[in-house]
């Protein structure tokens, strides 16, 4: 399959590293996405079984929408915001960007140290770590999360920036303690009603093979699993584990089913089961878990996301072209928005029995959040109870798709459903979030039309306000 370089979008994931005192054996991960640009995907779903969605007016390009609803958003933000993306526009300038982060993350030296050097640190602090990420301490996250908030945000999805290999080696006891404090940590920094990016796998590298395995969790894990699970549930607080390659894939389902299995109930879902469309097993997948949780009587909470691991899979476990995975998103997102088969997501057995769903749509196309909006506000018009349905995007990125869902949502009136839209942040401390801040920079390349299209959203607001200002808007 040939990926166009303007067809990818960063999905949401916990990453997950090893704190700078620890052995260097955690390093980093990249990732390459698989999804597209809002100008390729068509506005209708690929389901006989559910009714069309309503035609949509032609959507305006990034630049026209982000004037109309980026206001609300700080000129800082604004302006570093188009910094960033010029600088990933430039093949040279990102470039020497990139080098820097990663002679950053393997220095031990003084010159190349954020935590030692105070005027690299200022540097890095007021561009890349304060666009990406949410602090290193409890007042810079409640800080962050607050300004979030009052740009009009849900809420928010609180990731601690913790990263593990899958050949690295460590102590056992030693990474689950450090992966159970740091969970604990963020819901501690979250609010009631917020969300929890995590791994599995960062509880180290016994995690992560009997992850390979499907293998029970040792004895430290599964109570650690248990009282993080515990305290979200506590605070009213829900869980994202995030999916990983296929080789771990099946103890991954296993270790979140188990967890949902004790605590979501009553169509409550404490922890979510993320659903990676562009692989080819994840329809089959996905109506396995939907049967399960009707007979079992627990409520499946789901993360959509398109995928990850493109450059990484075994490509015959992808779909074949990437249109293939657009409908395999829209066909699976139509299901659960409908809660209903369909002809992506088939009944097993002919047996249609679908259980109580929570749904996180996790994704940078407008194309796809206009779809989910369309069937919404169609099941609305008719009558219809509706799925209780999140949007989330990450924080530095595709603000004209947030803002957007945002403006709609304080538009809204009687006719139209007011959905909910949550920013993903992460936290750490500036050594910790460099592997993270390489991957936002890598996928900022990668998403070349996606960063473009940011890019004149920005200057289109910035060039509104200096009109603004002089009294000519």
């Amino acid at each position: 399959m040939k990926v166009n370089a303007s067809s990818r979008e960063i999905v949401l994931c916990a990453f997950v590293r090893r704190p700078a005192s620890v052995p260097s054996v955690y390093q980093n991960r990249w990732r390459t996405i698989h999804t597209s640009s809002p100008k390729e995907q068509d506005v209708s779903l690929n389901s006989a079984s559910t009714p069309p969605i309503p035609t949509l007016p032609e959507p305006l390009n990034g630049a026209e929408r982000a004037v109309s609803t980026l206001s609300f958003l700080p000129l800082s933000q604004i302006l570093r915001t188009y910094l960033i993306t010029s600088i990933s526009s430039s093949p040279t300038l990102l470039s020497a960007s990139s080098s820097l982060l990663q002679r950053m993350l393997d220095s031990k030296g003084f010159l190349f140290s954020p935590e030692r050097n105070p005027l690299l640190r200022v540097l890095l602090t007021q561009t890349f770590y304060k666009q990406f990420c949410a602090g290193s301490t409890a007042e810079e996250v409640a800080r962050t999360c607050q300004e979030l908030r009052s740009q009009g945000y849900s809420g928010v999805i609180l990731e601690y920036a913790l990263e593990v290999l899958k050949d690295a080696e460590g102590n056992e006891l030693e990474d689950v303690a450090t992966w159970r404090k740091g969970m604990l940590d963020s819901v501690r920094y979250s609010a009631e009603g917020d969300f929890i990016g995590l791994k599995w796998s960062g509880m180290g590298a016994a995690a992560m093979k009997l992850l390979a395995k499907n293998a029970q969790p040792s004895k430290e894990m599964d109570e650690a699993m248990k009282a993080v699970c515990s305290a979200a549930a506590a605070k009213n607080i829900s869980l994202l584990p995030a999916a990983e390659e296929t080789w771990t894939l099946n103890g991954y389902h296993s270790w979140t089913l188990a967890m949902q299995r004790i605590y979501n109930l009553n169509g409550k879902s404490v922890v979510y089961n993320t659903y990676q469309a562009y692989l080819k097993k994840t329809p089959e997948i996905l109506a396995q878990h939907l049967e399960l949780a009707k007979k079992e009587n627990f409520t499946l909470g789901l993360k959509v996301v398109r995928g990850a691991y493109l450059a990484t899979e075994e490509r015959h476990f992808i779909h074949d072209t990437l249109e293939d995975t657009h409908n395999a998103y829209d066909g699976i997102s139509s299901a659960l928005i409908h809660r209903k088969h369909n002809e992506t997501v088939k009944p097993i057995e002919g047996r249609e029995n679908f259980p109580e769903v929570n749904v996180v749509l996790a994704t940078h196309n407008m194309a796809t959040v206009e779809k989910a909006k369309a069937l919404r506000n169609q099941q609305f018009a008719r009558g219809e109870s509706l799925t209780p349905l999140y949007f989330a995007q990450l924080q530095g990125m595709a603000d004209e798709v947030s803002c957007n869902l945002i403006a709609a949502a304080k538009n809204a009136d009687s006719n139209t459903v007011k959905e909910k839209v949550f920013k993903c942040t992460t936290w750490g401390t500036m050594t910790e979030c460099l592997n993270y801040l390489l991957r936002r920079a890598a996928e900022n390349k990668d998403a070349a039309s996606r960063t473009a299209e940011t890019r004149s959203a920005m200057q289109g607001e910035i060039w509104r306000r200096m009109k603004s200002s002089i009294g000519l808007a």
